[in-house]
């Protein structure tokens, strides 16, 4: 069936993007493992010690991140969120970690870390305390960004909460970009800047870019479909103003992938690894590596997929069509090549067709002469050669996602 309804999206997103943050860093999406979504502020090690917020749990993760491809995969960052320091500073102003939860302290558990071939990430923010009431970095940015760089940290997570003033986030994100770069040490930035701005205002995105490696824009994520949608519906109705932000060394983050927890359908979780790829988006993964289920772990570990993320042209993919509840997001990729996600966004049914041509996708007209047209999702399968006229039919099902490639002959 021809859908007949089509509306194609007026938006060539082909400028170039602003300087980046000029550390070397992140030149392609980050990738890694974030406690938050699927640990959270879970600080109760005697009632639950496999799941607690302690060194323990940074530990395994990264002997699994090892033996089991994860690394191979791309996978490098172990990274702490909140809820890892003492509630007190020490008596020279330093952040210390809690003395019962990481007991060796943050300096061994990045020895350790590193001793797998792996880094370490941490977080702290902007305000005077973190989301969760810990002792913020409002005053202390140089002697934060120099205790971080002493411990062996390879990445900061920088949140927004507790700011007095939101007039001031700028400055605040900026005067740690400052202080992590005069340690001497590399380490990715994440910021938050731009989600805590949008609160209040449209954010100039050219300094964020030229400060930050990373940053959010929207709000968390949940380990439900729902969240998911809404991430990816805001940042299309906003593509006009991020997709031009991103390139290497700076990237839109949509939050963490969810992947293999409780709330996703394996169709949703596709959708999800897909979309993330299309975007561009940091792969940060949260959820508990030790119990993951194979379908999962596979999704997870598609090397087709991580290939598209990880492009060396850099470039964000957007959405360029709806249709009768279908949205397809294009990405362009280097060599010419063309990585295009179809959704099926209606959550009724069965499987259902699309045909995509040089009509409802102008980007098709790579394939002149001809190209080369590979299915990475839902399964693996060459699609053969397809010249400009050519019609293919996608087979979509619901709130699942069909992930191709285009390859010009």
């Amino acid at each position: 069936m021809r859908a007949s309804i089509i509306v194609v999206i007026g938006l060539l997103l082909l400028s170039s993007p602003v300087s980046s943050l000029n550390n070397g860093l992140a030149l392609t999406p980050t990738m890694g493992w974030l406690h938050w979504e699927r640990f959270m502020c879970n600080t109760d090690c005697d009632a639950d010690p496999e799941n607690c917020v302690r060194e323990e749990l940074f530990m395994e993760m990264a002997d699994v991140m090892v033996n089991e491809g994860w690394k191979d995969a791309g996978y490098e960052f172990v990274c702490i969120d909140d809820c890892w320091p003492s509630m007190q500073r020490d008596a020279e102003g330093r952040l210390q970690a809690d003395p019962k939860r990481f007991p060796s302290g943050i300096k061994k558990l990045a020895d350790y870390i590193h001793s797998k071939g792996l880094k370490l990430g941490i977080y702290a923010d902007v305000g005077t305390k973190t989301c969760e009431g810990y002792p913020g970095s409002l005053g202390y940015y140089d002697i934060d960004a120099k205790t971080f760089a002493e411990w062996g940290v390879d990445l900061l997570k920088f949140d927004g909460c507790f700011m007095p003033d939101w007039r001031q986030l700028g400055e605040g994100y900026m005067n740690m970009s400052r202080a992590l770069n005069q340690t001497g040490r590399s380490i990715v930035y994440s910021c938050e800047w731009p989600l805590y701005e949008w609160q209040h205002q449209q954010p100039d995105y050219e300094p964020i870019r030229k400060t930050c490696n990373h940053w959010r824009n929207y709000g968390d994520v949940y380990d439900q479909w729902t969240s998911v949608t809404s991430i990816l519906d805001w940042t299309a109705n906003h593509q006009k103003i991020l997709v031009p932000m991103a390139g290497p060394g700076g990237w839109n983050d949509p939050d963490m992938l969810v992947i293999g927890n409780f709330g996703l359908s394996h169709d949703q979780q596709q959708t999800q690894m897909a979309m993330w790829a299309i975007m561009a988006a940091p792969l940060l993964m949260s959820n508990d590596l030790r119990k993951i289920c194979p379908q999962s772990k596979e999704l997870l570990q598609n090397k087709e997929i991580i290939s598209i993320n990880q492009d060396s042209l850099g470039k964000q993919g957007y959405l360029t069509l709806q249709v009768a509840s279908f949205e397809v997001w294009e990405r362009p990729l280097s060599g010419n090549r063309l990585a295009v996600a179809v959704m099926n966004r209606q959550e009724i049914g069965g499987p259902r067709r699309i045909t995509i041509n040089d009509v409802s996708l102008p980007s098709w007209k790579i394939c002149n002469p001809k190209c080369n047209v590979t299915q990475i999702l839902p399964k693996y399968q060459d699609m053969g050669i397809q010249s400009r006229v050519s019609e293919i039919v996608v087979l979509v099902n619901p709130t699942g996602t069909t992930l191709f490639t285009v390859n010009p002959l």
